[in-house]
């Protein structure tokens, strides 16, 4: 099968429908979480948490928002990592689908650091919050390209500290060694999903674009294992 990463795929995944419940889409969130731990996704997002935490003062509460939360699994280690650093977290998990909220908080007892809202991220509501860190690990491609630009501005102006990006490179070699993963994959769900994910996702040259565009920030962008890409976006004092 003959495939082009020339452009960004439109295809829809199915995680795109918000009212999407059921035990189907339970085990495609924990096999995310489960693939993000073994592939190291996770750390990807928590290097660039350390790196905008360097001369945060600990006693200071931080306020840290995961936007498409899933289950929650990376604010559960992050909370973790809070803890082990004397951190004082604020965490709270953003999700448009009830369903998938209501599995985090269940996910997450014993975390009274973090709290979980279903909200939009493109809704009034949601504009009008702030916090000092966003994160948003495998949800920026599932936006349109005349979306991103405006959505990260938008973010930028709410964040206190900056926003750490951590999604895919989208490459022919990426697309052939999920097909070749999915394999020793039994839920379809994830399977059809993140072959369109990888398709879905960006050149680095896409993102050096965008990050030019979003006012009062320099930007990082660096390749990590495994064909992710951690894009850090820090605010300017001015």
């Amino acid at each position: 099968m003959f495939i082009s990463t020339k452009y960004r795929s439109t295809e829809q995944e199915i995680m795109d429908d918000f009212f999407m419940t059921g035990d189907m889409l339970r085990n495609t969130l924990d096999q995310i979480a489960l693939i993000n731990n073994r592939l190291g996704g996770n750390k990807v997002t928590l290097d660039g948490l350390h790196h905008l935490l360097q001369n945060k003062h600990k006693e200071t509460p931080i306020s840290i928002i995961d936007l498409g939360c899933g289950s929650g699994d990376l604010l559960r280690i992050i909370a973790d990592y809070g803890r082990k650093n004397n951190f004082n977290f604020k965490l709270t998990g953003i999700d448009a689908n009830e369903y998938t909220v209501n599995y985090a908080r269940e996910c997450s007892t014993g975390f009274p650091e973090i709290s979980y809202l279903q909200m939009n991220v493109l809704s009034d509501a949601f504009s009008e919050l702030t916090f000092d860190i966003v994160l948003a690990t495998l949800m920026l491609h599932h936006f349109k390209n005349e979306d991103i630009e405006i959505l990260l501005n938008q973010l930028a102006s709410q964040a206190g500290t900056g926003i750490i990006i951590n999604d895919l490179h989208r490459s022919k070699t990426a697309f052939y060694l999920f097909k070749l993963i999915s394999l020793f994959i039994s839920n379809p769900m994830v399977c059809k999903d993140g072959a369109i994910s990888v398709l879905r996702g960006f050149k680095k040259r896409e993102l050096i674009t965008i990050s030019k565009k979003i006012q009062g920030t320099v930007s990082s962008i660096q390749w990590k294992w495994a064909f992710r890409y951690q894009w850090i976006i820090k605010k300017v004092c001015v």
